[in-house]
């Protein structure tokens, strides 16, 4: 019986994390830095049917959500998924994918993060998202897909791979899905053009003032749970013991996202950060 329970709340975590990953919205509408978003037909929330492993990441359980999604459309074929480019045993890039639509040839990269906004890095908008433990950023990332994923596609190495395909890379385009949660200072108003604002999805605030929420509920979800959307069936935990938890992950230099109760009935996510 208990095997049975425990499977049954897996499959419904599951579905409840595929159905965090759809609302969450692309962080941008057309193009930034040459990179456009692939943007598909809204369609009705889908059963998430596939098994995944309890330990996958992350960022491939997101790419597992993708592929799911892209299945959902009937002009949508999907030829690869996650192809390793070698060179003899070294591995220098992987493809996330390649697709048709409506007979087009595609390759997609799939990108999953979540960024704070930190006016006292860089001086243009886009530098100001960094990670929650600011080893890294926005830009360090779209640097990393204009300059190193997406140029993969045109490498010696991978051409096998696509006459394989029957694909010639001047017949192909190349799109990202790049979502990403967005968290700004508690608050604090902030501007920006961009970026979608639709991806703000609560605040982040240094250990030093969440004093000021002592009469507030908490839970703190594991990082495959980051995906979920806030909801209020969950253990949460009074003040004195998420301060107590909440000290132990900091001293880490580990920067988690939290889920808060106000008095009101008001839920919001947000981040406990070290480096303020």
């Amino acid at each position: 019986m208990y095997f049975r329970i425990s499977m049954k709340t897996a499959l419904n975590n599951i579905q409840a994390q595929y159905n965090g990953f759809l609302q969450t919205s692309l962080l941008w509408e057309n193009s930034v830095l040459g990179l456009k978003q692939l943007k598909l037909p809204t369609k009705e929330m889908t059963v998430f049917n596939e098994t995944i492993p309890d330990n996958l990441r992350l960022g491939k359980r997101v790419e597992r959500f993708v592929s799911h999604e892209l299945k959902q459309h009937k002009a949508i074929e999907i030829l690869i998924e996650n192809v390793q480019i070698q060179n003899e045993k070294i591995t220098i890039g992987e493809l996330d994918c390649i697709l048709k639509l409506d007979k087009t040839p595609i390759h997609l990269e799939i990108v999953y993060k979540f960024y704070l906004y930190d006016e006292q890095v860089g001086n243009m908008e886009l530098e100001h998202w960094i990670g929650p433990n600011r080893n890294d950023s926005l830009v360090a990332k779209l640097t990393k897909l204009k300059n190193k994923q997406l140029p993969l596609l045109y490498h010696p190495l991978t051409e096998p791979m696509l006459d394989a395909l029957n694909l010639k890379t001047d017949g192909m385009q190349q799109f990202v899905c790049f979502k990403a949660q967005l968290f700004v200072p508690y608050q604090k108003e902030v501007k920006f053009t961009l970026l979608n604002n639709e991806c703000v999805n609560g605040f982040y605030i240094p250990i030093s003032e969440i004093i000021q929420f002592t009469d507030c509920k908490f839970y703190i979800p594991s990082k495959i749970n980051w995906l979920l959307e806030v909801h209020t069936q969950v253990k949460w935990l009074s003040y004195l013991l998420f301060s107590e938890e909440i000290h132990q992950i900091i001293d880490q230099k580990t920067a988690p996202l939290c889920w808060i109760k106000f008095p009101n009935g008001t839920l919001q996510k947000f981040f406990v950060v070290w480096w303020t």
